[in-house]
């Protein structure tokens, strides 16, 4: 059974769908930003030194991208609750599974593959999709920006609620808690349960030609060929190496800098909450403005804040200075990136063409985790990683302005799919 159409969709259940879609992404992303605090505990309690644990989280990086476009495929065929209920079940096991584990190839099975691919089931490209292709045109930026916000909700949640569980009770019931919390995102699939009716054809000329049959193989075939979709995943990848390195690295920084471990849980928060505000502007200007601009803006932006934090004394209020700053950027830059998916190619395969531009994040995710875990052991701190950081931020905003995207335009203007007008 289908859910309505975009026109028959009634506010109430709109909102349904948009609030269930940021409460799972706010628990799925609570418990995989949060994860470098427990890296020095898991090395303390494992002895299997920083680059190892490092190595198996900087997995878990790659395993939640390359899950997504799988997973967004499922969904995009039969429906995303299938997909939901999975990953919520995996990431919990996974969670669950990691104490358990004394080597290196233990953790990489918890924390690398089981807990990643559940919250890449159960995460941007699923969700977004899933409630696009279930909104009218004009809802879709605002929708994205709203259920992004989630996401950096539960890293505002999650962070000082670990921390402290951490802290009083070990990491093991840490662990524990955010097993039994995940389990949350099942009954939050409810609303999401049903495979959303076919969009409708493109009006004769009024959007980019394309066979109303498309498979998904040719949809992959021309994305793949498309030198805008392209782009934006070299500026992804950006992304996920800024991201990464940061949610694995920050609380060593931190203690490198000899201040204690609640700074970075709290600067951990400030980054989620502070980007609750980014996520939410992004999605707003994505339908006043060209989203390309947006994202060479954002990415500009990190470069300057790194380059003001290296320049600055590393206090505690440093941190939390900072750790605002790039939260206004952190995930703005998906709303953007999911629009453009969309104004290229159309909603029937978002899910699928999305979740690959995030596979590219999370191969940039994977090195951002990895090599800084390398750089610890190597040079005994994060320098080099700053500077790559700096350096892969300004090209990713350059890289993004040949993106071929069109001027907004009004909803009514918009073919029924929301493609964008073949000018411009």
């Amino acid at each position: 059974m289908s859910t309505p159409t975009q026109a028959e969709m009634t506010p109430r259940a709109a909102w349904a769908l948009i609030l269930a879609a940021s409460a799972i992404l706010m628990i799925t992303m609570g418990a995989r930003l949060t994860t470098g605090l427990f890296l020095s505990p898991i090395n303390s309690a494992t002895g299997l030194g920083i680059a190892s644990i490092s190595f198996a989280m900087a997995v878990a990086q790659l395993l939640w991208g390359a899950s997504q476009p799988i997973f967004g495929a499922v969904a995009d065929k039969y429906g995303p609750g299938r997909v939901l209920v999975l990953g919520g079940l995996m990431l919990a096991a996974g969670t669950a599974a990691t104490p358990f584990m004394s080597s290196e190839w233990g953790l990489i099975f918890s924390m690398g593959v089981l807990s990643a691919a559940g919250a890449g089931a159960g995460s941007f490209s699923i969700l977004i999709g899933a409630t696009a292709q279930r909104l009218p045109a004009s809802r879709r930026a605002f929708a994205s920006g709203f259920i992004n916000a989630g996401g950096s909700f539960g890293q505002f949640v999650f962070a000082p609620l670990m921390q402290a569980i951490i802290a009083g009770a070990g990491w093991v019931w840490a662990m524990f808690t955010m097993a039994a919390a995940t389990l949350l995102t099942i009954p939050l699939s409810w609303p999401l349960r049903r495979k959303p009716a076919a969009a409708a054809a493109p009006v004769s000329g009024s959007a980019i030609p394309l066979p109303a049959a498309i498979t998904l193989t040719e949809q992959l075939r021309q994305a793949m060929r498309d030198r805008s979709y392209l782009c934006l995943h070299a500026g992804f990848f950006t992304c996920g190496f800024h991201i990464a390195f940061l949610v694995t690295h920050l609380p060593g920084e931190v203690a490198l800098c000899g201040l204690p471990a609640g700074v970075s849980a709290t600067a951990l928060a400030l980054i989620g909450l502070f980007n609750i505000l980014g996520s939410l502007l992004a999605g707003a200007l994505s339908a006043r403005y060209r989203m390309k601009n947006l994202l060479a803006l954002i990415y500009g932006g990190r470069a300057l804040i790194i380059i003001a934090y290296l320049l600055a004394p590393k206090t505690a209020w440093t941190f939390y200075i900072m750790a605002a700053a790039l939260g206004f950027t952190w995930l703005a830059t998906v709303p953007p990136t999911a629009g453009l998916v969309g104004k290229l190619f159309g909603m029937r395969y978002l899910a699928t063409l999305f979740g690959l531009t995030l596979l590219s994040h999370q191969i940039g995710g994977f090195f951002g985790a990895w090599l800084g875990g390398l750089s610890f052991v190597h040079s005994g701190d994060y320098t080099w990683m700053w500077y790559a950081d700096i350096l892969l931020a300004l090209a990713a905003a350059l890289v993004n302005l040949p993106i071929r995207e069109a001027a907004p335009q009004p909803a009514a203007g918009l073919a029924p799919d929301g493609r964008i007008p073949a000018k411009g």
